[in-house]
């Protein structure tokens, strides 16, 4: 069995900072891509920003220049800090990894259960 667990989110006024991590765990062979998606209410569940296993990244238009998406594969987390936060980026950010579990090298999307991010005064 193989888990992400997001932590971070909170509340913070406008303009600030906040920092989510997200710690996969259990029986893993390998993990590819790691990324951060967002659901405000109402809306969908987008993509923030993706780091895959070769180090690259790609982010959301609206997050650019403002996030960034970090990983240390030694402890199978990934980052995300959030700088200049604004009142819409008010969402559940969810964790995703690609991980291939052992010992029967299966392939999972794996999904956190959501931390809450709220930017508001």
């Amino acid at each position: 069995q193989v888990q992400v667990v997001e932590s971070g989110g909170g509340l913070v006024q406008p303009g600030g900072s906040l920092r989510l991590s997200c710690a996969a765990s259990g029986s893993l062979f390998s993990i590819s891509h790691m990324a951060w998606y967002r659901q405000a209410p109402g809306k969908g569940r987008d993509l923030v920003a993706a780091h895959t296993s070769g180090g690259s990244t790609n982010y959301a238009d609206s997050v650019k220049g403002r996030f960034t998406i970090s990983r240390d594969n030694a402890k199978n987390t990934v980052y995300l800090q959030m700088n200049e936060l604004k009142p819409e980026d008010t969402a559940v950010y969810y964790c995703n990894a690609g991980i291939r579990t052992m010992p029967t090298y299966r392939y999972l999307e794996v999904w956190g259960q959501g931390t809450l991010v709220t930017v508001s005064s």
